[in-house]
């Protein structure tokens, strides 16, 4: 169950950065934005953690993307593993 939420979380990360990038954003302004701990973001990314549902709604939101279209890029980068 661990390697599960391990692949989960780096599938979840890789998307994170990739829509923050594209947002423009530093993990420090995404944080911000978020109303989140300013080392959070790097927990996310790096796959050290595994965001809440409302994490996911905040975070998606503060990227400029719908919640669902994040959980879809998920499924589709566990689909590329």
């Amino acid at each position: 169950m661990k390697s599960r939420s391990m692949r989960y979380g780096r599938a979840f990360g890789r998307v994170l950065r990739h829509y923050r990038k594209l947002a423009g954003l530093s993990q420090e302004q995404l944080a911000e934005i978020a109303d989140l701990d300013r080392t959070y973001p790097s927990l996310l990314e790096r796959g050290l953690r595994i965001p809440t549902l409302t994490v996911i709604f905040v975070l998606a939101r503060a990227v400029g993307i719908h919640p669902t279209q994040m959980v879809e890029e998920v499924e589709r980068e566990l689909r590329r593993q």
